[in-house]
């Protein structure tokens, strides 16, 4: 049924992303998402962390 994406998929992808955001975009947009994925992270962790920033 649904099977991992392979190497030929992964360069149509990459090629779709050049064309649609142009290779100068590319580098700041995989930066915005990985922000975003470590933000995410943090955020299921819990917030004993954000806890204690507040009591320091």
């Amino acid at each position: 049924m649904l099977r991992s994406i392979g190497l030929p998929e992964l360069l149509v992808i990459l090629v779709v992303a050049v064309l649609l955001f142009g290779g100068k975009k590319i580098p700041e947009l995989a930066k915005g998402l990985g922000e975003g994925i470590k933000n995410f992270k943090e955020s299921l962790k819990g917030e004993e962390k954000v806890d204690e920033k507040k009591q320091a």
